[in-house]
Protein backbone atom coordinates (compact mmCIF):
# COMPACT_ATOMS: atom_id res chain seq x y z
CA UNK A 1 0.00 0.00 0.00
CA UNK A 2 1.25 3.19 -1.19
CA UNK A 3 -0.22 6.35 0.40
CA UNK A 4 0.36 9.68 -1.55
CA UNK A 5 -0.95 13.17 -3.11
CA UNK A 6 -3.29 12.23 -5.64
CA UNK A 7 -1.92 13.41 -9.25
CA UNK A 8 -3.48 14.16 -12.53
CA UNK A 9 -3.04 11.03 -14.04
CA UNK A 10 -5.41 9.64 -10.71
CA UNK A 11 -8.88 11.39 -12.26
CA UNK A 12 -10.17 8.15 -13.43
CA UNK A 13 -9.96 5.92 -10.73
CA UNK A 14 -10.60 9.09 -8.19
CA UNK A 15 -13.51 10.04 -10.86
CA UNK A 16 -15.34 6.21 -10.07
CA UNK A 17 -14.58 6.19 -6.57
CA UNK A 18 -15.79 9.97 -6.12
CA UNK A 19 -18.88 9.27 -7.84
CA UNK A 20 -19.38 5.85 -5.43
CA UNK A 21 -18.96 7.95 -2.56
CA UNK A 22 -21.54 10.74 -4.05
CA UNK A 23 -23.65 8.20 -4.46
CA UNK A 24 -23.55 5.89 -0.90
CA UNK A 25 -24.52 10.07 0.50
CA UNK A 26 -27.00 10.69 -1.90
CA UNK A 27 -25.54 13.35 -3.26
CA UNK A 28 -25.96 14.49 -7.13
CA UNK A 29 -23.15 16.68 -8.24
CA UNK A 30 -22.72 17.65 -11.62
CA UNK A 31 -20.44 17.32 -14.51
CA UNK A 32 -19.10 20.60 -13.73
CA UNK A 33 -18.83 20.23 -9.91
CA UNK A 34 -16.79 16.96 -9.89
CA UNK A 35 -14.48 18.83 -12.47
CA UNK A 36 -14.00 21.62 -10.42
CA UNK A 37 -13.12 19.54 -7.05
CA UNK A 38 -10.78 18.43 -8.90
CA UNK A 39 -8.95 21.49 -10.00
CA UNK A 40 -9.17 22.40 -6.88
CA UNK A 41 -7.20 19.27 -5.26
CA UNK A 42 -4.60 19.85 -8.53
CA UNK A 43 -3.82 23.40 -7.88
CA UNK A 44 -1.42 23.30 -5.31
CA UNK A 45 -2.08 27.05 -4.05
CA UNK A 46 -6.40 26.01 -2.99
CA UNK A 47 -6.75 24.68 0.75
CA UNK A 48 -8.17 21.67 -1.14
CA UNK A 49 -5.84 18.42 -1.48
CA UNK A 50 -6.00 14.79 -1.61
CA UNK A 51 -4.10 11.97 -0.61
CA UNK A 52 -4.69 8.56 -2.14
CA UNK A 53 -4.31 4.89 -1.37
CA UNK A 54 -2.63 2.36 -4.50
CA UNK A 55 -3.89 -1.22 -3.94
CA UNK A 56 -1.25 -3.34 -2.71
CA UNK A 57 0.75 -5.23 -5.94
CA UNK A 58 -0.69 -2.68 -8.45
CA UNK A 59 0.77 0.99 -7.42
CA UNK A 60 -1.76 2.55 -9.38
CA UNK A 61 -4.93 0.97 -8.91
CA UNK A 62 -6.24 3.46 -6.02
CA UNK A 63 -8.54 1.59 -3.57
CA UNK A 64 -9.24 5.26 -1.27
CA UNK A 65 -9.06 8.68 -0.79
CA UNK A 66 -8.76 11.56 1.77
CA UNK A 67 -9.78 14.79 1.04
CA UNK A 68 -8.74 17.80 4.08
CA UNK A 69 -9.09 21.40 3.84
CA UNK A 70 -6.54 23.60 5.68
CA UNK A 71 -7.36 26.58 7.10
CA UNK A 72 -6.34 29.07 9.63
CA UNK A 73 -8.13 28.75 13.66
CA UNK A 74 -8.61 31.83 15.65
CA UNK A 75 -7.13 29.96 18.29
CA UNK A 76 -3.67 29.37 17.27
CA UNK A 77 -0.73 30.31 14.76
CA UNK A 78 -0.87 27.39 12.99
CA UNK A 79 -3.11 25.34 10.53
CA UNK A 80 -6.05 23.29 11.14
CA UNK A 81 -7.26 20.23 9.14
CA UNK A 82 -10.16 19.01 8.28
CA UNK A 83 -10.66 15.53 6.70
CA UNK A 84 -13.79 16.45 4.59
CA UNK A 85 -14.04 13.03 3.04
CA UNK A 86 -12.52 9.45 3.29
CA UNK A 87 -13.22 6.57 1.51
CA UNK A 88 -12.29 3.27 0.47
CA UNK A 89 -13.49 0.85 -1.99
CA UNK A 90 -15.93 -1.64 -0.63
CA UNK A 91 -12.98 -4.48 -2.22
CA UNK A 92 -10.60 -3.08 0.07
CA UNK A 93 -12.40 -2.22 3.18
CA UNK A 94 -10.97 -4.04 6.36
CA UNK A 95 -7.40 -3.90 5.51
CA UNK A 96 -6.30 -0.77 7.08
CA UNK A 97 -6.79 1.24 3.76
CA UNK A 98 -8.61 4.29 5.85
CA UNK A 99 -6.26 3.95 8.92
CA UNK A 100 -3.12 4.14 6.49
CA UNK A 101 -4.99 7.09 4.90
CA UNK A 102 -5.72 8.56 8.25
CA UNK A 103 -2.17 7.77 9.09
CA UNK A 104 -0.39 9.54 6.29
CA UNK A 105 -2.39 12.75 6.95
CA UNK A 106 -1.03 12.65 10.83
CA UNK A 107 2.56 12.49 10.20
CA UNK A 108 1.89 15.63 7.18
CA UNK A 109 0.63 17.60 9.70
CA UNK A 110 3.02 16.96 12.52
CA UNK A 111 5.74 17.74 10.07
CA UNK A 112 3.86 20.90 8.70
CA UNK A 113 3.15 22.12 12.36
CA UNK A 114 -0.52 21.41 11.80
CA UNK A 115 -2.48 22.24 15.26
CA UNK A 116 -5.07 19.54 14.67
CA UNK A 117 -7.00 17.11 12.22
CA UNK A 118 -11.19 16.89 12.97
CA UNK A 119 -13.77 15.52 11.03
CA UNK A 120 -17.27 14.55 11.41
CA UNK A 121 -19.44 11.39 10.76
CA UNK A 122 -22.85 10.47 10.86
CA UNK A 123 -24.15 8.88 14.24
CA UNK A 124 -24.80 5.74 13.06
CA UNK A 125 -21.81 5.32 10.84
CA UNK A 126 -20.68 2.08 13.24
CA UNK A 127 -18.45 0.60 10.41
CA UNK A 128 -16.42 3.84 10.16
CA UNK A 129 -16.63 4.90 13.82
CA UNK A 130 -14.72 1.30 14.96
CA UNK A 131 -11.41 3.01 13.24
CA UNK A 132 -12.36 6.62 14.28
CA UNK A 133 -12.62 6.14 17.67
CA UNK A 134 -8.99 3.77 17.60
CA UNK A 135 -7.12 6.86 15.94
CA UNK A 136 -8.95 10.07 17.65
CA UNK A 137 -10.62 11.62 20.04
CA UNK A 138 -14.58 11.32 20.26
CA UNK A 139 -15.65 15.24 21.15
CA UNK A 140 -19.10 16.59 22.60
CA UNK A 141 -19.54 19.38 20.31
CA UNK A 142 -22.88 19.57 18.36
CA UNK A 143 -22.95 20.65 14.78
CA UNK A 144 -25.48 22.69 13.29
CA UNK A 145 -26.10 23.68 9.42
CA UNK A 146 -28.11 26.09 7.66
CA UNK A 147 -28.39 25.51 4.29
CA UNK A 148 -27.79 28.70 2.17
CA UNK A 149 -28.97 27.31 -1.59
Amino acid sequence: MVIREAEAADWPAWHRMWRANCAHFEASLSVAENEELWRRIMDPDNPVSALVGAGPGAESTLVGFAHYVLHPHTFSSRMVCYLEDLWVEPSARGAGVGRKLIDALVARGRDRDWRRIYWHTEADNAAARVLYDRVAQLTDYVRYDIALQ
